[in-house]
């Protein structure tokens, strides 16, 4: 590998960006593709495909065999709120390879005991993103579970504005209509807005905490690997 691909490639991994080798195996010539690059690249189609999958492998394209290594960063995922949803989120998370952090100001409810093995920051989310735990960015997803504008809020505003692949809220329609209301008051645009899963979580009945955690996760993987949310019937 020449000295300035892989410069290119670990300056990428240590910005938690997503970058794509592209080597041909015929003659070794190798050429990265960064993620914001690959709209306006000769093989758009298939480096989407490989990148929203995050897996490498063999294509041919062009009459040639190229091997592409996908470069992803890992995928966190921030909860707000030490409810029944998340501690029951928690171990499906850790299976899915999502590095997990809880978020809480009540110290009541975020306790190890509640959350073994899990990372708990029993703090203010204002106070706590981008300093206790890892900044949000594009490889990041938030879930907001305790129905309190005052602890969900400030999370949701921060993760917008870090532009997360995933923003999810807890709550009805109507609430998130005051929630709509108030984002709007705070200057954010309609299309920030949005982007915000709510009523969180695929359509799947889910009635329980471990139900709704499931159907939040498998939202947050399909946002994830690029699948369209399906129509609620």
């Amino acid at each position: 590998m020449r000295s300035d691909v892989l410069a290119a490639l670990n300056d990428a991994r240590a910005a938690r960006r997503a970058a794509i080798l592209i080597t041909d195996i015929a003659d070794g010539a190798q050429r990265l593709v960064r993620e914001d690059e690959i709209a306006a690249d000769p093989l758009a189609d298939v480096l989407a495909k490989h990148l929203a999958a995050g897996k490498s492998g063999l294509v041919e394209a062009g009459g040639r065999t190229l091997f592409l290594t996908v470069q992803v960063p890992p995928v966190r995922l921030v909860v707000v709120g030490a409810v029944h949803i998340s501690q029951a989120m928690a171990p499906m998370a850790a299976g899915l390879d999502l590095a997990l952090t809880v978020i809480d100001p009540r110290t009541a409810f975020a306790t190890p005991e509640r959350f073994p093995g899990t990372a708990l920051v029993a703090e203010w989310p204002d106070a706590a993103l981008g300093t206790s735990v890892p900044v949000l960015d594009r490889y990041c997803a938030l879930a907001a579970l305790t129905h309190d504008p005052k602890i969900d809020d400030p999370a949701l505003k921060a993760a917008l504005a870090a532009e997360c692949f995933y923003v999810g809220a807890l709550g009805s329609r109507k609430t998130h209509a005051a929630r709509v209301a108030r984002l709007t008051e705070a200057g954010f645009a309609p299309a920030q807005i949005g982007r915000i899963h709510a009523p969180i979580g695929l359509p799947i009945g889910a009635v329980s905490p471990a139900e709704i955690a499931l159907a939040v996760l498998a939202e947050i993987v399909a946002t994830l690997r690029r699948v369209p949310r399906p129509e609620v019937a």
